[in-house]
């Protein structure tokens, strides 16, 4: 099974105390978003998981613990650094602490296993196409030596953000071409393997490779495991990742980012907020009399079932 820890909200920054304490308890529950009194339970143990994939804007929180989880599993950690201010991403930190604590968590976990979000790739009256390629740039020369790759992806605009962000300007094919080819250019430039996800169209003429973001052939290289040759059905339209146990809840994130798609709003993230407890299994309040608790089904996806893990140590 490949758990995934941020897909619905950042658990790291927020949720890193709880989501220590049920490795250490070796166990989490997990509300279905769609039918809430249905609740999965999902063994933490080495012979359960096949990998652990964090993604977060911020992983200062768990820095000084982290190897706790690392230590004993294989990883593979997404890191986001956009070009966005706090006019965007209010509770996200800014781009110069960003990338230092970056730099940290590839010496921590080793570059192998880190990849740089820029995303998602979006346009306003200030940032511009001009202005992407500025910062992108500054970061790429910086993040260059402590990354695996970096990934991208254009903005979805979907109905809760054109309520949400007013300002955004639709992408035109124009719009994305250009993009790429700046991208792809500044990529090359300073040895960045760049990748789409779950970005329909194909930009190969810039050196930009289409794949999923969370592969079997990705996360089994980061790690030094073999996995089976598998299908990878995707999340979602447009997306190649493999499947995935999310332990997240939607609503809960704190960043307040306006294009932000799991939560309703702001306000209603923070008002969830409340009912966290670090203790309980599960992410938001505890279990009700109504609810229903199944073991969740965690096959592996490895080649050969895993021995004990060995520690991969970063440098």
């Amino acid at each position: 099974m490949i758990l995934n820890t941020g897909g619905r909200t950042d658990t790291v920054q927020y949720y890193s105390n709880w989501l220590l304490r049920r490795f250490e308890e070796g166990y989490v529950l997990s509300r279905n978003p769609l039918f809430p009194n249905k609740v999965s339970r999902y063994e933490l143990t080495p012979d359960k998981v096949d990998c652990v994939v964090f993604c977060s804007k911020n992983y200062r929180p768990i820095l000084a613990r982290l190897h706790e989880i690392t230590d004993r599993f294989p990883t593979y950690l997404h890191y986001t650094i956009t070009a966005y201010g706090r006019d965007i991403e209010p509770g996200v930190p800014s781009i110069d602490e960003s990338m230092e604590t970056l730099i940290e968590l590839s010496r921590l976990v080793g570059r192998q296993r880190v990849s740089w979000r820029y995303d998602p790739v979006l346009l306003t009256k200030d940032y511009t196409i001009q202005r992407h390629m500025e910062t992108f740039e500054r970061m790429a020369k910086v993040l260059a030596p402590h990354i695996d790759r970096c990934i991208f992806s254009f903005v979805e605009i979907y109905k809760k953000l054109e309520t949400n962000m007013p300002e955004l300007i639709p992408l035109s094919p124009e719009d994305m071409d250009a993009l790429a080819c700046g991208l792809g250019t500044i990529a090359r430039r300073h040895g960045i393997y760049l990748q789409t996800c779950g970005t329909n169209g194909d930009f190969s003429r810039y050196g930009i490779h289409a794949s999923g973001c969370m592969t079997l052939g990705i996360l089994g290289k980061a790690n030094g495991i073999s996995f089976k040759d598998l299908k990878h059905r995707g999340m979602r339209h447009g997306c190649h990742c493999i499947e995935s146990r999310d332990i997240g809840a939607y609503d809960t994130c704190l960043n307040g980012c306006k294009y932000c798609y799991a939560n309703k709003s702001p306000q209603k993230a923070a008002e969830n907020f409340q009912y966290h407890d670090p203790a309980s299994p599960l992410l938001l309040g505890y279990l009700r009399p109504e609810d229903t608790v199944a073991q969740g089904m965690q096959k592996s996806f490895r080649a050969e079932q895993p021995d004990i893990p060995i520690r991969i140590s970063g440098w």
